[in-house]
């Protein structure tokens, strides 16, 4: 997994249109959006470019090297999201 996201996340969807691969879910128009209180990455489809992490205004979105050890429980819940 590359990058996490974590529950700073405000669910702005602004990282959603930046990812290179549609890794970042759900999407602002997915009836799931609703139902969660955070995005989520993919971490089978992440390829690491970094662009969710910049345009993130809250600084909810880590790479995993980076991921503070309070927050290492959102590795698995991005990854449970896709599961």
């Amino acid at each position: 997994m590359a990058y996490v996201v974590t529950d700073a996340c405000t669910k702005d969807f602004v990282c959603v249109a930046e990812c290179a691969t549609t890794a970042i879910a759900p999407a602002q128009d997915d009836p799931a959006a609703g139902t969660v209180s955070q995005v989520y990455i993919n971490p089978d489809e992440c390829i690491d470019c970094g662009n969710c992490a910049s345009i993130c205004a809250q600084s909810a979105i880590f790479s995993q090297d980076e991921l503070p050890a309070d927050k290492a429980e959102f590795a698995e819940k991005n990854r449970a999201y896709f599961n």
